[in-house]
This record gives C-alpha cells, sequence and structure tokens, in this order.
C-alpha cells in the first residue's frame, strides 16, 4: 500500500507537516511499516481543499483533525485491521 502527503505551498498552508506527523505516528502504533510504503510529494493538484493525502493513487482531503479518522477507515480496513 502507498500513502503519499502533498507538501506543497497550499497543503503546508492546511497543516501538512502535523499531518504527516500524526499518520507516520500511527503507522508505527500499528506496525505497519513493512506494509505502507509513506512518501511526500508536491502538488497533487487538489489544492483548494484540505491537506492532499493520496491513498493508492486515490486523493483525499484530510486535514491534522481527521487523520486518525482517516487511517482508522481508509487505511486500516485496506490492510485487513
Amino acid at each position: 500500500m502507498t500513502l503519499t502527503v502533498c507538501i506543497g505551498s497550499a497543503c503546508h498552508l492546511k497543516g501538512s507537516k502535523e499531518t504527516t506527523r500524526i499518520l507516520e505516528g500511527l503507522i508505527d502504533e500499528h506496525h505497519l511499516r513493512d506494509q505502507i510504503q509513506f512518501y511526500a510529494a508536491f502538488c497533487m493538484g487538489n489544492c483548494q481543499n484540505g491537506v492532499s493525502v493520496s491513498l493508492d493513487g486515490t486523493v483525499y482531503s484530510v486535514t491534522p483533525e481527521t487523520a486518525q479518522q482517516f487511517f482508522e477507515t481508509e487505511v486500516l480496513p485496506r490492510i485487513g485491521k
């Protein structure tokens, strides 16, 4: 599974650094480093929304406030947890 967080200018202003920190922490907390490839990227073309997060090619708008919910409802079910 590939999880990518946009760190471009617009997403940076919307909290991409904190979103990245939260998602990395959840990956570690659930011991999923071997199952999730985690990347940062510049502009995913979704600048008008929250922080752009791509999960296996599907782009979601995530904020630091919704990062844990996103992880629990989108990421964990895809890996069977």
